[in-house]
């Protein structure tokens, strides 16, 4: 409780010296009351921001990741240790697959990606299909984004035998990007396997991952 009320006026110190609206919530649990608490607060957001120090909680940042996207379908931006995280990136990374998840994502992230100087948006090893990723893939979704006044590239990435996450993490750094953007996957039993893969993942990528489902 002690560290809880310092760090709690330690945010305040900082919020009062940017002369914005704000308000500071805390609350003390158990683990079982975690996600909980985090979806009652998210549900009310634009964004929530998973920052370092949770994501090294290894018991506590899945809880938090589940709370506040799986059950709110509100994004989360996750950002590692030593990550710039801005709401105003000069470029972008799209993972695209033509499902569900990844459109909502670009949906959500669409203020930041028409206010970029460059988005690329990654497909690996795409099939050209009548439905799906259509007959050129990533060109629909580019499209759409055109529209929306961003400035589009698309990327046709083999894997080569690596997982996509890998690829297009490699990707995102090889084109400079300052924020990955992509779909979250999984049913509700995937979701702590799902969680913890993608806090394994950020932890080893140096960049930020603004996630929706």
């Amino acid at each position: 409780m002690a560290n809880l009320e310092k760090t709690c006026r330690e945010i305040h110190k900082v919020l009062r010296a940017t002369c914005r609206c704000y308000d500071v919530d805390t609350e003390h649990c158990d683990k079982a009351g975690v996600g909980d608490a985090v979806r009652q607060r998210a549900l009310c957001t634009d964004l929530t921001i998973v920052g370092p120090a949770l994501l090294n909680e290894t018991s506590l940042g899945p809880l938090v990741i589940n709370g506040s996207l799986f059950d709110t379908g509100k994004p989360v931006l996750v950002v590692p240790e030593g990550a710039e995280a801005t709401l105003s990136p000069r470029r972008v990374l799209v993972g695209w697959d033509s499902r569900v998840e990844a459109s909502r994502s670009i949906r959500e992230a669409l203020h930041l990606l028409a206010g970029a100087e460059e988005v690329r948006v990654a497909v690996v090893d795409p099939e050209a299909t009548c439905t799906g990723n259509g007959a050129e893939p990533g060109a629909d979704i580019a499209a759409y984004l055109t529209r929306h006044g961003a400035r589009v590239w698309v990327d046709r990435l083999a894997s080569r035998g690596k997982p996509v996450a890998k690829v297009l993490a490699q990707h995102a750094i090889d084109t400079s990007a300052d924020v990955i953007v992509m779909g979250a996957y999984g049913s509700r039993w995937l979701r702590e396997r799902l969680s913890g893969s993608v806090i394994r993942w950020i932890v080893g990528t140096p960049l930020p991952l603004f996630l929706a489902r």
